[in-house]
């Protein structure tokens, strides 16, 4: 009896520990890698020039202009990514065609790719086959790009809820002799405007936060808060300016947030049923409904394979003259500022691995205790852990700097810094996808290996791991592909030895020569190579159920 006891007594303890485990290490995550930078920030805002108000330095940097051209670009960007993606929703939610899965990775690839490389892909684009429209830089082709990136936000999110939602409703609505589109309209349309909008609000989050494709697309004439943040901060050394629009883009970002969130409970509205979730209503077409398939598919051919598959051919075909070679390729051993691009992938391979680990450490520690909380605390860790996923790359690689800055040599130069960092931007997608599948974990599973003298970590790997393994898989994946793609953060805290392949490829842009535009496009289809790999084997362990975010 003491025995059984003293064991108990021991269970109890480990469980309170293994509790308060579950929110100190991610709490503590957040606190220095997200926090910390930002509150520097926020102290930097009030420590600037005792002369000089916040206003005035916003007036100095036409900060209004810059923001409302920012909301513009990320408002109309958001409107052509819907327009984009609409074929593509009803291509993945309605219809089941053989090479289901290739055409999910291929929706899911530009949303994970570094945004340096879809920059190159649309420079390579309009200076190739769409030439004759004359606009290879500008907005034009910033909002095309955007299109392009996130076009999988849209079909993943819109498509999940479309696919689960109950088809009985609609069908009584045509046996009471509603046509298919006053049915479609009527019935179908308002139980998705929750997961449309849901959508639309991260399409604008991300467009409204964009650095690489406007850097390398905007050709120094189109100018956001994002961007003229990296330029008073590293072209210009003005302090202070970057402050006060890093304060200014913190706001935009939180509203953004706040549109996010309010979309992002859609209630009884688009919540799928049992037998909307049991059965697959896909059609497989025959006959004349191949005709509407066809165009579709080529509508997702034109426009996202098209950009990558003439990124392919300039990197082996790059001068104007047309002469075919693989000097590109071969300069991938060849040094740019100090480092080969081979050398960077292999820095960008191994960085990504460990953001990767650590993103899926943080993130299920995270997931197990919102998973675990109630009311409030859950409420709390939802909005802590999403903040990350939309927060400007800049502003925290800005931040970053000034924290660094005032570091021993030894921590400011730690070789986890960018690991870190990029970890910091994965572990809200690793929580979104982590806490739905520990919800699909039945109660009574857990219940009944407690009964049998389980403790807390027991039940969690002899119950709830095994069951919702593929799905981590899957998470550490989109993990890895994100670490390896961040652009924004690394351009701020990358040295000659701790190069990435994208920062790298941004460096080959912005050299002269017809050599370094060569070396960027190979280096990027070598990352397109790598992410699209990627991406394949997350869709091998992703289960075929929910959204990517």
């Amino acid at each position: 009896m003491a025995a059984r006891v003293a064991r108990r007594g021991r269970t109890v303890i480990s469980g309170r520990l293994g509790a308060l485990a579950l929110r100190v290490i991610p709490a503590a995550f957040i606190l220095v890698f997200f926090l910390w930078p930002l509150g520097a920030l926020l102290r930097r805002a009030v420590e600037v020039r005792s002369d000089e108000g916040i206003g005035e330095l916003l007036r100095r940097t036409n900060a209004l202009d810059l923001l409302g051209f920012t909301v513009f670009q990320a408002a109309v960007s958001t409107l052509l990514a819907m327009l984009v993606a609409a074929p593509i929703v009803w291509l993945i939610a309605r219809v089941d065609i053989p090479g289901s899965l290739l055409l999910t990775v291929v929706v899911t690839v530009p949303f994970v790719l570094p945004t340096v490389v879809v920059g190159v892909a649309f420079r390579a684009l309009l200076d190739g086959p769409l030439a004759m429209l004359g606009d290879a830089s500008g907005l034009w082709p910033i909002l095309l790009a955007h299109a392009f990136l996130n076009v999988a936000v849209i079909a993943r999110v819109v498509g999940a809820a479309w696919r689960s939602l109950d088809p009985r409703l609609a069908e009584a609505a045509q046996t009471l002799g509603a046509g298919r589109m006053r049915a479609f309209v009527d019935i179908t349309v308002p139980r998705l405007l929750p997961a449309v909008g849901a959508a639309a609000a991260l399409v604008f989050l991300f467009c409204s936060t964009s650095f690489g494709v406007i850097i390398i697309l905007g050709n120094g004439e189109i100018r956001t808060l994002e961007t003229e943040i990296y330029t008073q901060a590293i072209s210009y050394f003005q302090i202070p300016e970057a402050v006060a629009l890093s304060m200014l883009q913190i706001v935009v970002v939180v509203a953004a947030l706040l549109l996010t969130r309010l979309f992002s409970d859609p209630g009884e509205s688009a919540a799928p049923s049992s037998t909307a979730s049991a059965v697959d209503t896909r059609f497989r077409p025959h006959g004349m409904q191949w005709l509407p398939v066809s165009a579709a598919l080529a509508w997702v051919a034109a426009v996202l394979v098209g950009p990558i598959a003439v990124l392919v051919v300039r990197s082996v075909r790059p001068g104007a003259d047309g002469e075919w070679t693989l000097a590109g390729y071969r300069s991938l051993g060849e040094s740019v500022n100090g480092v080969t691009p081979l050398e960077s992938l292999r820095y960008s391979l191994g960085t990504a691995a460990l953001a990767m680990v650590i993103a899926l450490v943080v993130g299920v520690l995270a997931a197990v205790a919102m998973h675990r909380a109630t009311g409030f605390w859950a409420a709390a860790g939802n909005v802590v852990t999403t903040i990350p996923l939309g927060i400007s790359a800049v502003t925290l690689g800005f931040g970053y700097l000034i924290v660094l800055s005032t570091l021993p040599t030894q921590l400011a130069t730690s070789s986890l810094v960018i690991p870190c960092v990029q970890a910091l931007i994965a572990i809200p997608v690793v929580v979104r996808i982590a806490v739905p599948a520990l919800a699909s974990v039945s109660v009574r599973l857990r219940q009944a290996a407690a009964s049998l003298g389980a403790g807390p970590l027991r039940v969690f790997v002899t119950v709830d791991l095994p069951l919702i393994g593929r799905t981590l898989c899957a998470a550490g994946g989109f993990a890895f592909v994100m670490a390896l793609g961040e652009f924004g953060a690394t351009s701020f805290l990358a040295r000659a030895d701790t190069t990435t392949l994208p920062v790298l490829i941004g460096s080959a842009l912005n050299r002269p020569g017809a050599e370094n535009l060569a070396t960027a496009m190979a280096a990027s289809v070598v990352l397109v190579a790598v992410t699209t790999l990627a991406v394949a084997v997350v869709e091998v362990f992703r289960p075929r159920t929910g959204a990517l975010i």
